[in-house]
């Protein structure tokens, strides 16, 4: 039991923390909640600030009410335990579409990529910003085609812990330069990393890849990507361009919106009459 949760079964572990199916007693609903063993992740003297941060940013998160965003309900820490309980919702993450075996139908990642542009415009409206979005971070239910993101503001809780652990969120691959140069960022970061996982989503691979972690942050920084229609996927031109303009290195150059994002990706869908 977790205040007024009791916890179910495990529903996913991640690079900060385990996901429980849970059920609140007092409302008597099934909710996901997410653990955070914050007294593991810093040391006595970043704690305080840490689990304040940690309540700031549920709460930021806690605002956001959209469709396409897994809801917050509530936060809370216990034994030092934080946790998160959220929204409960049935499907999986983007992660097994990225192979190159399994991918969704052009149309189908399309649809995805406008509805995550359109919430991130509303998130980034209400000031907040994700900071770590990627396939992992996204739900999707391919029965009933829901999708919505989730983990707003969790990378945001572990940032101060970065220098101690290096990049501890798994690998950089969705980055933005300026998030990698740790430069102040804005919602256009989140719109470049939605734009390596539309990339991954439409061929099968990362427009960035090295097997260093330098060479991967200097490529993301410096290198162009590399042309979508050289990974062998059809892909209309139209989409090519899209790609090639919020992959930009310079944020000015970049859609500066998910609303804008998502017009584009429709504009496609007009001029490319029956993208499948």
């Amino acid at each position: 039991i977790l205040g007024r949760y009791q916890l179910e079964k495990p529903l996913g572990r991640g690079a900060m923390g385990t996901v429980y199916l849970g059920k609140d007693a007092k409302l008597n609903r099934l909710v996901a909640i997410k653990t955070l063993p914050l007294s593991q992740e810093f040391d006595s003297e970043q704690l305080p600030e840490a689990t304040v941060r940690f309540f700031q940013e549920a709460s930021a998160a806690g605002r956001l009410k959209h469709s396409n965003i897994v809801s917050i309900y509530d936060a809370g820490e216990e034994q030092n335990l934080a946790y998160i309980s959220m929204e409960f919702f049935k499907g999986g993450t983007l992660v097994p579409y990225t192979q190159t075996d399994n991918l969704l139908p052009i149309a189908t990642v399309i649809n995805i990529i406008i509805l995550m542009a359109e919430a991130l415009d509303y998130a980034h409206s209400h000031g907040v910003i994700h900071r770590d979005i990627k396939p992992a971070n996204i739900m999707y239910n391919p029965a009933t085609n829901k999708v919505k993101i989730t983990d707003f503001g969790i990378a945001r809780i572990t940032d101060a812990n970065r220098t101690r652990t290096g990049i501890v969120l798994g690998t950089p691959s969705y980055m933005s330069p300026e998030q990698l140069a740790a430069k102040k960022i804005d919602g256009r970061s989140d719109l470049f990393s939605l734009g390596v996982m539309f990339y991954q989503l439409l061929s099968g691979v990362l427009p960035f890849e090295s097997d260093s972690l330098t060479t991967l942050m200097f490529k993301i920084a410096n290198e162009p990507h590399k042309d979508i229609s050289e990974t062998g996927s059809k892909i209309p031109n139209c989409i090519k361009q899209v790609v090639d303009i919020v992959l930009s290195k310079e944020r000015k150059y970049r859609y500066q919106s998910g609303t804008q994002f998502a017009i584009a990706l429709r504009d496609c869908n007009k001029f490319e009459e029956g993208i499948k």
